[in-house]
């Protein structure tokens, strides 16, 4: 092959999309990738932005656009104290109950429309519950955003102790991960009904966790920012 045919086609393989989502960051700093779901909430949203100030860390907000809709002065909050905003959907149903054109019709829409209240664009979304098929993948391509799962959980959407929750989050984290946490639980006004809401004050939990990572030298960091000195790992992770 010419160098110019070798350089075409090194252009176009780079222009195309690697298939699957961002499930952690490679990183030489000390950097774990908070984010939070299922918020805003004037409880859980107020007592994790405390937390996240006192200790000077940022974070990612999969934003619910119905919890949105309910709470909407949450949003330029978030943004105000140095946080992202990302979407995690229209409301809390899976994505893989509907059709492709489904899913890149809502998800359209409700970037728009989460753009307008937080002032800002929208880079990421995480599916509801992490359900996709590569065809729902692919719509939220479409859509202009950029799937991202997680690599660790504190288990805070589960009736367990505190204390659980937190060894269970420091057993898989470590700089570039990916910690899934939530600052509201999403319920029947969001399309689903997952039982009964634990209960955790999220707020403080946070606040351990951050107390524990500054013992390991960690620091607790948006999406975006941990991409400033990393690079996103992906991985094709598709469930029903």
């Amino acid at each position: 092959m010419s160098s110019l045919g070798a350089r075409l086609k090194d252009r176009v393989k780079r222009s195309l999309p690697v298939l699957g989502s961002i499930i952690e960051v490679e990183t030489a700093t000390p950097t774990v990738v908070l984010t939070y779901d299922d918020g805003p909430h004037p409880v859980g949203t107020d007592g994790v932005l405390r937390s996240l100030a006192d200790a000077g860390a940022t974070a990612t907000f999969f934003v619910l656009l119905s919890s949105a809709r309910r709470h909407p002065e949450l949003i330029p909050r978030i943004t105000a104290e140095g946080h992202e905003i990302a979407l995690h959907g229209v409301d809390h149903r899976r994505l893989t109950a509907f059709t492709a054109e489904e899913v890149t019709r809502r998800t359209v829409d409700a970037k728009h429309e989460l753009e307008d209240l937080a002032g800002t664009p929208v880079r990421w979304f995480r599916p509801p519950y992490g359900a996709q098929h590569l065809a729902t993948w692919r719509a939220i391509r479409r859509a202009g955003l950029e799937s991202v799962l997680w690599s660790a959980t504190t288990w805070d959407a589960r009736a367990v102790a505190s204390e659980k929750r937190v060894a269970h989050a420091l057993a898989d984290c470590r700089p570039g991960t990916i910690l899934l946490a939530h600052d509201a639980f999403a319920g029947p006004a969001d399309g689903v009904d997952d039982g009964a809401e634990p209960e955790v004050d999220r707020g403080a939990l946070i606040a351990t966790l951050l107390t524990e990572f500054r013992a390991r030298g960690w620091v607790g960091r948006s999406l975006a920012d941990a991409l400033v000195q990393g690079r996103p790992v992906k991985s094709a992770v598709f469930s029903s």
